[in-house]
């Protein structure tokens, strides 16, 4: 355990118990979120880590649809121009 985590505990351990419920609770969905959070990234870095030839082909297709004039250009809320 870090020494910053045992400071903030014996800090807690100091406040009377309903007080050291409450922080719990919340502590604890804080902490949920951010394990999450680290897991999608996780599962993002290993997808793009197994595909770059695949992220490479797919830019190197865009950029030449984009040369051969098969793109169409978006306005500022994300509709297509060629709509209206």
């Amino acid at each position: 355990m870090s020494e910053l985590l045992e400071y903030a505990i014996s800090r807690l351990k100091t406040l009377p118990a309903d007080e050291q419920d409450a922080l719990a609770k919340l502590s604890v969905g804080i902490a949920s979120m951010i394990l999450e959070e680290l897991e999608d990234e996780r599962r993002w870095d290993q997808a793009f880590a197994k595909s770059p030839d695949l992220l490479a082909k797919l830019a190197s297709e865009a950029i030449a649809e984009f040369r051969a004039g098969k793109t169409q250009e978006l306005d500022p809320e994300n509709r297509l121009l060629s709509q209206f």
